[in-house]
């Protein structure tokens, strides 16, 4: 098996106001903040600590207890938010966890007294087993895997809004649209089935693809330093994917 490499960061720095206040602070708006990086977090982290070789239970229990350190003992309180990344700081605590803190933590049986965290660890176990053995670092599949977990994060919010605005059924159907090529798209098909014409369809896609982008730019910029490098970390992302 080839040995693993050190490689490249894909994605630029990052802002780090909204994990700051979230650890220096107990309003519940600050919480919830770092409650939402938790949520988007876990599944790359809990895929790294797999991909290093680490066992199932071992890998719940690594994150389960990495998450619950951040939020209750506030451990990001000194985090400097001008120096480096969010992605990289959050990978280098939870290796420093991984090799020094997490069995004097977890000493208690698995769930025994402790507030457990839900997560769908089965949902994050699929497809481990099926990676190819390609020789790049399991650094570089957490980038990846970062930016999976964005990109579903941000079609699931344009999911609940169709369902909201109860177009659900044209969502289903257009979904494919946002990431397939136009060339391979079979407007005449869909706009069949959604019974309007070719050229509403077109104009449905054009709407959809417009949104999708204003949320994923949105998303994106939460976590930027600024917007002068939105651009390089949307090409940072769709090139973590394409690789």
């Amino acid at each position: 098996m080839p040995s693993e490499k050190p490689a490249p960061t894909l994605f630029a720095t990052t802002h780090w106001t909204l994990v700051v206040d979230a650890a220096r602070s107990s309003e519940t708006a600050a919480v919830d903040a770092l409650g939402e990086l938790v949520q988007t977090y876990w599944r790359p982290l809990y895929r790294y600590a797999r991909r290093k070789g680490k066992s199932k239970e071992d890998a719940e229990d690594l994150v389960q207890g990495f998450m619950l350190h951040l939020i209750e003992a506030k451990s990001l309180e000194s985090a400097d938010r001008s120096k480096g990344r969010f992605r990289a700081f959050l990978l280098a605590c939870f290796n420093h966890w991984m090799s020094n803190e997490w069995r004097h933590a977890t000493r208690q049986k698995r769930g025994g007294g402790q507030h457990i965290l839900s997560f769908d660890w089965e949902s994050a176990e699929s497809g481990i087993s099926l990676d190819p053995p390609d020789g790049r670092s399991t650094e570089f599949h957490y980038d990846r895997e970062w930016a999976l977990a964005l990109l579903e994060k941000v079609l699931t919010e344009l999911e609940a809004t169709s369902r909201a605005e109860g177009s659900i059924e044209q969502f289903e159907l257009l979904k494919p649209c946002l990431t397939a090529d136009s060339r391979n798209i079979s407007y005449v098909d869909i706009a069949s089935r959604l019974n309007v014409g070719e050229g509403a369809l077109r104009v449905a896609v054009h709407r959809l693809r417009k949104r999708y982008r204003k949320l994923l730019t949105d998303e994106i910029s939460r976590t930027l330093v600024s917007h002068d490098s939105l651009d390089e970390e949307m090409h940072a992302l769709f090139s973590a994917l394409s690789q």
